[in-house]
Parts: C-alpha cells; structure tokens; sequence
C-alpha cells in the first residue's frame, strides 16, 4: 500500500522456513523492519560504516524495490532498518 510518501507493506511467510516465517517463530507478529529512501545506498554505507555503525550489509544489493542494504538491529535499538535506492 502506498500513501503519499509512506509504503506499508504486509508480509505473510511462504513457509516456516522463510526468513519471515523464522522472525515470526522468534519474535511473533509486529514489525519486521523500517525502510529509508536515500539517493545513493553505497555511499549511505560508507557514512555509516565510518561511524561504528553495524552494517548486515557491507555493499549494496538488488531487492524487491531496488538496490538496498541493511543494518544491524543492534545499532539502531532493536530495528532492522532497511536503506532503498530506487531505480
């Protein structure tokens, strides 16, 4: 769903295995992740990497909405944040 400048978007695991279907069994249902829009993800990493941020990913790559990288719960009390830049 899309509003303005906000995506909401409902996630449903294809299988107790999947990535979604694992943080459901450990954490239950809520939020799974937030989703920033940045103009550049690499260099976004960089900024961040550079000041102690714990980064899941290290170098940009393809997802569902374009290219994206992650970062660690641990440095962003408790929430997986997701960067996207779009194409």
């Amino acid at each position: 769903m899309l509003v303005g400048q906000t995506r909401l978007e409902l996630l449903q695991p294809l299988s107790p295995e999947s990535p979604v279907g694992r943080f459901l069994e450990r954490r239950g249902e809520g939020l799974h992740h937030l989703a920033f829009h940045v103009d550049n993800v690499a260099e976004k990493l960089g900024n961040l990497s550079d000041r102690g941020i714990e980064l899941i990913d290290r170098e940009p790559r393809e997802g569902l909405s374009g290219t994206i990288a992650f970062i660690h719960p641990r440095s962003v009390h408790g929430i997986l944040t997701e960067l996207v830049q779009t194409p």
